[in-house]
């Protein structure tokens, strides 16, 4: 499928810094460079806002828009019985118009929008070690033990296929990652707004 904008697929296991990454490319880039807004059964956390931070969807809605194919992706996250996904209308009319969308989505995920949009450039986001990981996810605070052995078995497996990326940008330091993220969107064409 051909696209006037471009898609760009960002990975990374949990507690990788890649939301704090992201914002900061988003930010630089300015309105060149349009940031996907997933849909999500789980409720609204204080501050959230429905249609900025998540399309907030109650469990029938989420089933009937996929029922519909109105997802590029979706998935059942961490075995919490909340759902997530790419609702296509965040996505392709964008890219009709010339711009740029970024997409932040697990492998798996990641996969099945490859499967549609193979021009997709792909940025994988790691810490520098999963030692580093671990610690990251320990200081959060916002999880037990459970959770934390979870998350970073999860991270073993995404970090093993993170060869699959076009890119793998290291978050050692945020400005550093930043800037690397950044330098590979330019030499794709993107310029500052």
């Amino acid at each position: 499928m051909s696209l006037l904008g471009k898609l760009v697929i960002v990975s990374g296991p949990s507690g990788a810094g890649k939301s704090t990454v992201v914002r900061e490319v988003l930010r630089r880039f300015g309105g060149g460079l349009r940031l996907s807004i997933s849909a999500t059964t789980r409720p609204a956390r204080p501050g959230e806002r429905d249609g900025v931070d998540y399309h907030f969807l109650s469990d029938s809605q989420f089933s009937e828009r996929q029922s519909q194919g109105e997802f590029l992706e979706c998935v059942e996250v961490f075995g919490r019985g909340h759902w997530y996904g790419t609702l296509q209308s965040e996505v392709s009319p964008f890219l009709a118009e010339g711009k740029w969308v970024l997409l932040e989505v697990d492998v798996d995920g990641a996969q099945d929008v490859l499967n549609q949009f193979s021009e997709g450039v792909t940025i994988f986001i790691q810490p520098a070690t999963l030692a580093e990981l671990e610690r990251r996810l320990r200081s959060r605070g916002t999880e037990d033990q459970e959770a934390i052995e979870r998350r970073l078995s999860v991270a073993s497996g995404e970090l093993a296929l993170a060869h699959r990326y076009q890119h793998i940008v290291v978050n050692d330091t945020v400005d550093a990652a930043v800037d690397e993220f950044s330098k590979i969107l330019k030499d794709r064409g993107l310029s500052y707004d």
